[in-house]
Order: C-alpha cells, then sequence, then structure tokens
C-alpha cells in the first residue's frame, strides 16, 4: 500500500473507529467524597487565617435537638491526622464503644511555634525559626475558635483536647497551666523533654491549682526512649500529687514507636473515656427517680 493509502487509512480509524465497532462509552464523571464541613477564622490571636475542619456524628444532620460534645484536635489538617481520627470517632460511635463527639480539627500553619511554649534551652530553639507560641495558640482557642464552634453547632458544655508528641506537650501544658479549659485531655508521647523538662519538674505545684471541677487524663506512650524519662517523672508526679479532682490513666504501649502510637492510643484512649452513657431507664423500671438522678450528674 502507499504511504498517502496508509494516511487516509489511519485517519479512517481515529475519526470513525474501525468499521463494525463502536466508540467506547464516556466515563461518568465521579462525584465528590464528602465527609465532614471545613471554614477558616480570621484569627487577632494568631495574626492570620485558620483553617477547621468538622467531622459531625451520624444522626447530628437528621436532627434538629442533638447536642454533641466536642473533641478538639491539634495536627487537624486533611493531610495530618484529622482523617484518621474522624474514622475513630465514626466506627466507635457506631459500634457502640463510644459517646457520640463532633471533632474539631485544627489544620497547622507553624507547628513548632503554637505547640511549644517559651524554653532557655537553645537546642529547643533550633527546632523552627519561631518557637514558644502555646500561650497565644490557646488564647485562639479559648476566645475565637470555641465561640465559633457554639454558634455554628448544637454543641453540649463537655470539651476534649487530644494531641501526639509536640500536640501532647501542650495538651499536657494545658491541664497544668489552664486546667478549666477542658474536661478531658488525651496526650499521646508528649515532648515533655521541651525546656529542658520544665513541665514535669513543676507538675507537683501545677496539679494543686486544677481547681475542683472533675477533669480526665489519659497518657499514652510508646517505645521511644527519648521521651521516657521525662514522662516517667510527670507520672511519679501524678501518682504523688494529683487532686482527686483529676481521674488519670497511663497506657504504656511498647509495641508502638513515636510515628505510630497515634491510631491505636486513640483507639484505646477514646474507648475508656469516652464511654456511652447508661441508657435512659424506662417509667416501670425500679429505681427511677435514683438512676435519673446519677445520670443528670454525668458530663454532657
Amino acid at each position: 500500500m502507499r504511504p498517502f493509502m496508509l494516511l487516509l487509512f489511519a485517519a479512517s480509524l481515529v475519526a470513525g473507529g474501525v468499521k463494525g465497532q463502536q466508540a467506547p462509552a464516556p466515563v461518568p464523571v465521579a462525584e465528590t467524597l464528602v465527609i465532614g464541613q471545613t471554614f477558616t477564622i480570621q484569627s487577632k490571636a494568631l495574626g492570620e487565617t485558620r483553617r477547621l475542619n468538622v467531622y459531625l456524628p451520624d444522626g447530628y444532620a437528621e436532627s434538629a435537638t442533638m447536642r454533641v460534645p466536642v473533641l478538639y484536635m491539634p495536627d487537624g489538617g486533611i493531610k495530618e491526622d484529622f482523617l484518621h481520627v474522624a474514622g475513630l470517632v465514626q466506627v466507635l460511635v457506631g459500634n457502640g464503644a463510644m459517646r457520640p463527639f463532633i471533632l474539631v480539627g485544627i489544620e497547622n500553619t507553624e507547628r513548632r511555634r503554637d505547640l511549644t511554649g517559651p524554653t532557655t534551652n537553645e537546642k529547643d530553639k533550633k527546632i523552627a525559626p519561631r518557637v514558644g507560641g502555646s500561650a497565644a495558640y490557646r488564647r485562639f482557642i479559648r476566645e475565637e475558635l470555641m465561640p465559633e464552634v457554639k454558634q455554628r453547632y448544637r454543641t453540649t458544655a463537655e470539651t476534649a483536647i487530644v494531641g501526639e508528641s509536640l500536640a501532647g506537650l501542650f495538651v499536657v501544658e494545658t491541664l497544668l497551666l489552664e486546667p478549666t479549659l477542658f474536661d478531658t485531655y488525651l496526650a499521646f508521647d508528649p515532648s515533655l523533654w521541651w525546656n529542658n523538662e520544665l513541665l514535669a519538674s513543676q507538675a507537683s505545684s501545677l496539679l494543686q491549682g486544677a481547681g475542683r471541677a472533675p477533669k480526665v487524663l489519659y497518657l499514652a506512650t510508646s517505645s521511644n526512649g527519648g521521651i521516657e524519662a521525662p514522662i516517667g517523672r510527670f507520672t511519679q508526679a501524678l501518682a504523688r500529687h494529683t487532686p482527686k479532682t483529676i481521674t488519670w490513666h497511663h497506657q504504656p504501649m511498647p509495641q508502638e514507636t513515636h510515628r505510630t502510637i497515634y491510631h491505636p492510643a486513640a483507639l484505646q484512649a477514646f474507648r475508656v473515656v469516652f464511654k456511652p452513657l447508661p441508657a435512659l431507664p424506662r417509667p416501670h423500671d425500679k429505681g427511677l427517680c435514683r438512676q435519673i438522678s446519677i445520670i443528670s450528674r454525668l458530663p454532657l
């Protein structure tokens, strides 16, 4: 076949396909998969715009009256820890292992600035261009984020915070310096080596300022040798000086590393501290008044 005939034949195949064959059907356009909501806050406390990612429990959207406690999490970006923690909340609520929570993930901008307090250790100061901003970050949560969440969603008064590594440091620091901000504090492998282990060394005295409101602290630690010593000193202070208002748990997880601890630790922690509330008794049940009285005193 001559060259120009080959070209004509190839062109006919491209234009109309081989005779007797139909062109493939177009691939349907994929729909967007939505797992939650997102919004931003122009923060005066931090001097920047911050993005928040929110997971709402099943049944919330269909109810006009359902009110839910809130679990706040630093490292809460879509490419950070938000997705896997939202998945844990979804499956544990679904199988009855924990009560429903609204999950609010705080996406990072300058993580090491926000999650660390001031330090006199020169090595600490080298981990980022700016460090020591935890007080401003806490002010952002208290004065800007929490009021915004209460305005946008139907919440109860119960709040909790979860974090790992430097975020765990922030969780412990908040418990010791501003214990009234949350009801439950979950810290996994907290970086208590920060600032020459100052928080661990001051824990005994700081715990006495926890106030009268009941608090829960859950610690989980991996096999990471660099953080075991200060966490050990912190747990010793908890054992000796924790006021009766604080219920605390320490779960060693030597099978985990610093890189792997978050997900399995969160799974256990949520089961332990976020247990479902007792079912309301039926009117004909014995001890009705006493049971309702007990339930009414549980945190909502």
